[in-house]
């Protein structure tokens, strides 16, 4: 996911934290803020949870930032895309335009990933506990939102690609071109929010894809 330079560069973005407390997840919270959480086994011996806080919809000043817990107290800040530097390796924090898209502890030796736990009260650790106590649901739930997604593309794609084409420097330039799929307004707009509810059940369980899940949001590493 980061490159050597793009490493560098989102290391520098780490800002050091000011100690405060790491708040309780709340309920109304679910679809606003995000966060995960990590047990690592120091050089000696001991274990200390690391927590990541993101607030989805920016901080006061509109900027999306991650925040670095250890052991329930604020150790580092940065911008998103984030990495920061912990005990044997980093945690990546990257976001797409419906909620994480990325958020894993690499291990500096063997370069092997694998994803940070969601709080049990947030609305991924709740999307985390249906897989657990309900697979087959789950399963079901995952593959609707991808069918949805790929409708969605396949309906959605030749109209954007009129309404560019209608645009007259295009026109000018590539032609028009008339889509052979003319849906109602009611039809487009319930299959923009049924696309925006499906990403957002998989940006719940970290699942992204380019294609299904990107947006003009989505942040580059």
């Amino acid at each position: 996911m980061f490159s050597d330079w793009k490493r560098r560069r989102t290391r520098a973005r780490v800002k050091p934290g000011d100690g405060h407390a790491l708040q309780r997840y709340r309920w109304w919270q679910p679809f606003s803020r995000s966060l995960l959480h990590l047990d690592l086994r120091e050089d000696d011996g001991s274990t200390h949870r690391w927590s990541v806080d993101v607030r989805l919809w920016g901080d006061r000043n509109g900027e999306m930032r991650a925040d670095l817990f250890r052991d329930g107290r604020h150790h580092a800040t940065s911008r998103t895309p984030a990495r920061f530097p912990v005990p044997g390796g980093d945690i990546e924090v990257v976001l797409s335009s419906f909620g994480l898209r990325r958020c894993h502890y690499v291990d500096a030796t063997t370069g092997l990933a694998r994803q940070l736990t969601p709080d049990a009260a947030s609305a991924e650790g709740r999307r985390a506990r249906l897989q657990r106590r309900s697979p087959g649901l789950s399963t079901a739930i995952g593959a609707g939102s991808v069918v949805i997604l790929l409708v969605a593309l396949v309906l959605g794609l030749p109209q954007l690609a009129e309404t560019i084409t209608s645009i007259p420097p295009v026109a000018e330039r590539v032609g028009e071109f008339t889509s052979p799929i003319d849906l109602p307004g009611w039809f487009n707009t319930g299959l923009v929010v049924a696309a925006a509810l499906a990403s957002t059940e998989r940006a719940l369980r970290l699942r992204y894809h380019w294609l299904l899940d990107g947006g003009g949001f989505d942040e580059q590493e």
